[in-house]
């Protein structure tokens, strides 16, 4: 069983820079693909970003592409969401996913943590 537990989230400035931390508790942590997504209030859950469990690869939403990076630790049993140039659209609560897929879509993620709130105030 893994367990992700997200933490980082706060109130940021837009044009400012925030970083989300999830860490996963689990003994394969190193070979699950890790994602992470999002919800804003009265919207769908949508994908942010996505990387490999080798960390050789990642993938982004086109909304982010560019301002945030993802990236992780895997000695460190880390995955991390480095928001740079936030805008007050991005406010929302931000989930860290787990799965054995590497892509965009909610189905293909098998762990979820709570959701860290992430507040961009213009």
């Amino acid at each position: 069983q893994v367990q992700l537990i997200e933490s980082g989230g706060g109130l940021v400035q837009a044009g400012g820079s925030l970083r989300l931390s999830c860490a996963p508790s689990g003994r394969t942590f190193n070979l699950y693909n890790m994602g992470w997504f999002r919800q804003a209030p009265g919207k769908e859950r949508e994908f942010v970003a996505a990387i490999i469990w080798s960390g050789d690869s990642t993938y982004y939403a086109d909304s982010v592409k560019g301002r945030f990076t993802i990236s992780r630790d895997n000695g460190k049993n880390s995955v991390y969401l480095q928001m740079s140039s936030p805008k007050p659209e991005d406010t929302a609560t931000y989930f860290c996913a787990a799965g054995s897929r590497f892509g965009r879509h909610i189905y293909e993620y098998t762990y979820w943590g709570q959701g860290t709130q992430v507040t961009v105030s213009s």
